[in-house]
């Protein structure tokens, strides 16, 4: 359970995961990510109706701009604080550096340097996604019911956001355990150790 600071003698490449570059991946995330967005806002209106969101349209006062601006502000600071949830599992498995960026479509953090095994990686990549759901879902269980669709927004924006996530978890488990990944934030290298005969 740990990171490696080069790649050890006798792996070499399987694959790479690049969800911007791989049309065929990039589908496959996009798909799921309205999948999972679809099925989490049906169970979510089973608790408070979504229809919630435009009862402050008719108020008086600003309530609606009010709650836009504050989930407009609130998800800019999620998406800062989910690519430094993933740095800080990296760090924690022993990445000493972790490079940030953007690329006009996502947010990624990622570290050039270091091989996670296939242990290491899943939780790097598996941390945003369940430590901002539990987050978001004790406020969706503490606010008013008013503010219930706001966090309820971060919470799908969560879920649908981490579909790449999800779809790298999946590919990386269906590998062998001696697998190593390395994550530069725009793509996902796969090595494994060559197989020896005897």
């Amino acid at each position: 359970m740990h990171s490696y600071k080069s790649l050890p003698a006798g792996y070499t490449e399987l694959f790479q995961l690049d969800l911007q570059k791989n049309k065929h991946d990039a589908v496959v995330v996009n798909v799921l990510a309205v999948i999972l967005a679809l099925v989490f806002a049906v169970i979510m209106h089973l608790f408070v109706p979504a229809t919630e969101i435009l009862h402050d349209l008719d108020a008086k006062d600003n309530t609606y701009f009010l709650k836009l601006m504050v989930l407009l502000v609130a998800y800019v600071l999620y998406i800062i604080l989910h690519e430094l949830t993933h740095a800080a599992i990296m760090r924690y498995f022993g990445a000493q550096k972790v490079r940030f960026g953007f690329t006009g479509m996502y947010a990624y953090a990622g570290s050039e340097e270091d091989y996670f095994d296939r242990f290491s990686y899943r939780l790097v990549a598996a941390a945003p996604l369940v430590v901002w759901g539990v987050v978001f879902l004790i406020l969706q269980c503490a606010v008013p019911r008013g503010w219930y669709w706001i966090v309820g927004l971060l919470q799908l924006g969560n879920i649908a956001g981490a579909a790449g996530d999800i779809y790298v978890i999946w590919r990386v488990s269906r590998q062998r355990e001696t697998i190593l990944v390395r994550d530069t934030g725009l793509a996902m290298t796969i090595f494994d150790r060559e197989e020896t005969e005897g």
